[in-house]
């Protein structure tokens, strides 16, 4: 028997099994957590960018932003978060969600990603959310591009179909979460 390209050996899948897997609940209520804070830093930025974004000095007022502007805003907040959880994943370090939810991000060999490979995960994640830009602009003629949004959810849906319920992300990068096994100052919340 062949084993594809990229699969995990036996001995990959008892290594991780040794380092506790975290549960899909657990990398999902983590997620919910991250996405807070993340829109929290998005609407941050928003307000700190916007009067240099939106001037329009012939009325004193601030207007919407043009296309390229907001273009330019989106860039700078993908390139701020892929810094941002880029420097998170690597050198053993963890986002707050992750260490509320007592997770750790590791790689094959159960040692913390160096920064191309937290790099190569971050830039997978957008997998899911480029296809629902590509859907909706698809669809948006038709009047169902609201549709097109269950695209995003696409990496996480993978982890059904994946044979150890990786995330599409983890899965191209060759990364995992794993519970953290490193003594906790409290109780986290429960699988």
């Amino acid at each position: 028997m062949t084993r594809q390209a990229g699969a995990p050996t036996q001995a990959q899948r008892e290594g991780r099994s040794r380092q506790q897997l975290a549960s899909f609940a657990r990398r999902i209520g983590a997620l919910g957590y991250e996405a807070l804070l993340l829109v929290a830093m998005a609407f941050v930025a928003g307000f700190v960018f916007l009067p240099f974004l939106s001037q329009d000095a012939s009325r004193q007022t601030l207007t919407v932003p043009s296309p390229l502007a907001r273009g330019l805003m989106f860039g700078a907040l993908v390139a701020g978060a892929g810094i941002y959880y880029t420097w998170c994943w690597t050198g053993g370090r963890r986002t707050l969600p992750q260490k509320t939810w007592q997770l750790r991000l590791v790689d094959r060999r159960a040692a913390p990603p160096r920064a191309a490979r937290a790099l190569v995960r971050y830039a997978a994640f957008w997998i899911g959310p480029a296809l629902a830009l590509i859907g909706y602009g698809a669809l948006h003629a038709t009047g169902h591009g609201r549709n097109a949004l269950a695209f995003c959810a696409l990496n996480y849906c993978w982890a059904i179909v994946d044979p150890d319920r990786q995330f599409l992300h983890d899965r191209i990068a060759g990364t995992f979460v794993a519970r953290d096994s490193s003594p906790a100052q409290g109780a986290g919340p429960a699988d």
